[in-house]
């Protein structure tokens, strides 16, 4: 089975990953499975309590080691079947000071479980290695604040600061890129990338959606992705945490600004975020309608290479999204 040995890692265990050179491969065209739902998989389907939406305090522990485990072993199976590459994406999107700190984790606790993160992600790439050609692993960050309700604006400068400490703990452990998904703000967006650019890291930037395509704060996806190219431009975008049917929405006006957008991670459900945010039963959709409508967004984003999902789907859903159903 993928992903035997990091079953058993000790959490002091560490593994710088090879690093790619300029530019990455998703960049240049090479197609990458990713996840799905990462948190509402491990909560709906495995009965796991993650106070805050935090999945990495399962870093900690060796029966939560082995269930991530298990959770990246379902997608490296499907990037093995459609001969594609592999994302892998480290379970820290709520991994930063704020966060940890509400759980009981300290900035030293923070950067530990940030660098063994990647750690463990690079043994499940030698356990994959065999069957998936390019792997890359990317750090994962998520938004200071709710992902769904944004706060005020965000101060570039400011979030550069907050952010960096866990973009060093990736550079340090030997990640391939960092992440940052779920962002509603475009100063926290340039915060971001700042952070990673000075730790020397390639960066991509996600944006979420209303069901009507603009983001929470407000302005529509091409301003969004315009006003952050003009002050810190990331290596590529990617939308998460919608359906496609509200990123079609996003994605109506014209222009080279779609050329940036290489990565889509999906909602299983049609519903809003306020909805899925008071829903108390999970919103599975239906894996094939998901697909067709994901298929409907390929012409509109002709530099798309990274495919998964986000809230609500697992690997049944990604699969689909990958033509098996």
């Amino acid at each position: 089975m993928y992903g035997s040995c990091a079953r058993g890692m000790l959490p002091g265990m560490t593994l710088a990953a090879p690093k790619f050179g300029a530019p990455l491969p998703q960049t240049r065209g090479e197609l990458f499975v990713t996840d799905g739902g990462l948190e509402t998989d491990l909560i709906f389907h495995h009965d796991v309590d993650l106070p805050y939406f935090a999945a990495f305090p399962l870093l900690d522990n060796a029966r939560g080691r082995a269930l991530l485990a298990h959770y990246y072993d379902g997608y490296a199976a499907i990037a093995a079947s459609a001969r594609a590459g592999l994302m892998l994406e480290t379970p820290t999107w709520r991994a930063s000071i704020d966060w940890g700190e509400r759980l009981g984790y300290s900035r030293t606790d923070m950067a530990r479980v940030n660098r063994m993160s990647v750690a463990i992600l690079g043994f499940l790439r030698d356990q994959y290695a065999d069957s998936i050609s390019q792997i890359l692993i990317s750090g994962m960050v998520g938004p200071r604040g709710d992902g769904y309700r944004p706060a005020a604006r965000t101060d570039p400068d400011g979030a550069a600061a907050y952010h960096r400490p866990q973009a060093e703990a990736f550079a340090e452990a030997g990640a391939d890129l960092l992440s940052a998904y779920t962002l509603t703000d475009v100063g926290e967006a340039i915060g971001i990338t700042r952070a990673a650019r000075e730790v020397g890291l390639p960066v991509a930037i996600s944006f979420t959606v209303e069901t009507d395509g603009r983001l929470p704060s407000g302005p529509t996806l091409a301003r969004a992705i315009e006003t952050v190219d003009r002050e810190a431009p990331p290596d590529y975008y990617l939308v998460n945490c919608a359906h496609p049917r509200h990123i079609e929405a996003g994605l109506a006006e014209p222009g080279a600004w779609r050329d940036r957008v290489m990565g889509l991670r999906v909602n299983a459900s049609m519903r809003s975020h306020a909805e899925l945010d008071d829903a108390t039963e999970l919103d599975e959709g239906d894996p094939r309608a998901l697909a067709q409508d994901h298929k409907r967004l390929m012409p509109l984003l002709p530099r798309l290479s990274i495919i998964g999902g986000c809230c609500g789907t697992d690997a049944r859903h990604v699969a689909a999204l990958w033509g098996n159903p």
